[in-house]
This record gives structure tokens, C-alpha cells and sequence, in this order.
């Protein structure tokens, strides 16, 4: 074999290698996204239409969080909005509308005593969707309710759907188990 045959072999052979790298690193980032985001990787990847660009949206959510100074409650805290939104839901007995509203408010109060930036609702779901996944559905299902109850397109049931969707980014936020809080809370 001449020189010029090998040395174009090596290059095909390392040619080869580098795709197979590159394939092999794009579907471990793909699969470590998807366990990551859940449903909202897919929710993404239906919005852009194309994975690769869905998971560069993704990576830059969490570049964007990483750089926040995201703290944890203090207990106090965590026992003063516990009984915040107990009363919440008190109120809902009586006054749905005005609960809801009030559940809405705690939640964002709490968003931005952990340290969230508090844009617009889209900006806000996106950075919880980093570290809250599984929960960044309810809350656009809650925000969603709030919107159109604000345009009377509601019922009594959407606002106790909307309050069971905030309090489970409720929960997740204060980052005590619901057990704790109920018992936080009596």
C-alpha cells in the first residue's frame, strides 16, 4: 500500500470516529435532557419542531438558572407561607376568585424569595421548568385558569383545578414534603 492510500484511510477511519463521537454524545445529551425536562422536553421539541434546537433551548434554561443566586427557605419562612397558603385555601370555601388570585401571588412571592427573576409568566415557567419539571405544567394550567377566569370563562371547578395546580408548584417550591406542610399548616 503506497502512502497516499494509508494516509487517506487513517483519515476516513478518523472521520468515522468523529461522527460516531459526535452521534454518540448528541444522543447521550438528548437522553439526559429528556430524564431531565420529562414532558417538558417534549412540550419544547413540539414548539420548535426539531429536537436539536429544542435541547439548545433547554441548555440555555439552564445556563440562564445557573446564574441566579437560588437560595433554599429558612424554616421560619417555610412555617410563615405554609400557614399563608393555608389560609388560601380556606378562603377558597368562600371566595374561589379571590383565593385563586391570592394563590397566584404566594407562589410568585415565594418564586422571588428563592431568588427567580420575575419577568413575564413564559419567563418564569421556562426558569422553574430547570429545577421544577414535573410541576412547570401545572403552573401554566394555573396560570392559564387565572387568565380566563380573569375573562369570566371559568367555573368554580377550573378554580379548584387551578389551585390544586398551584399548590403542587406550592409544595415543590417550599421544598418540604405535603405531609410537612399539612401538618405545618393545622
Amino acid at each position: 500500500m503506497d502512502t497516499r492510500t494509508l494516509t487517506a484511510l487513517v483519515i476516513a477511519a478518523a472521520a468515522v470516529v468523529v461522527v460516531a463521537a459526535s452521534i454518540i454524545a448528541r444522543r447521550r445529551r438528548s437522553a439526559l435532557l429528556k430524564q431531565q425536562f420529562g414532558p417538558e422536553y417534549e412540550r419544547v421539541v413540539k414548539i420548535h419542531g426539531d429536537p436539536g434546537r429544542a435541547e439548545d433551548v433547554l441548555l440555555e434554561r439552564e445556563k440562564r438558572v445557573r446564574n441566579f443566586s437560588l437560595r433554599p427557605l429558612t424554616p421560619a419562612d417555610r412555617e410563615r407561607y405554609a400557614n399563608a397558603w393555608a389560609g388560601v385555601q380556606r378562603r377558597f370555601v368562600d371566595d374561589p376568585s379571590a383565593a385563586v388570585a391570592q394563590a397566584d401571588k404566594l407562589v410568585t412571592t415565594v418564586m422571588a424569595v428563592r431568588g427567580y427573576p420575575m419577568g413575564d409568566f413564559e419567563q418564569r415557567a421556562a426558569d422553574i421548568s430547570v429545577h421544577y419539571p414535573a410541576v412547570v405544567e401545572n403552573y401554566r394550567a394555573a396560570y392559564d385558569i387565572s387568565r380566563r377566569h380573569a375573562q369570566t370563562m371559568t367555573t368554580t371547578e377550573d378554580l379548584r383545578r387551578a389551585m390544586v395546580h398551584y399548590r403542587s408548584l406550592f409544595d415543590e417550591l417550599l421544598d418540604t414534603p405535603s405531609h410537612q406542610l399539612d401538618r405545618l399548616a393545622s
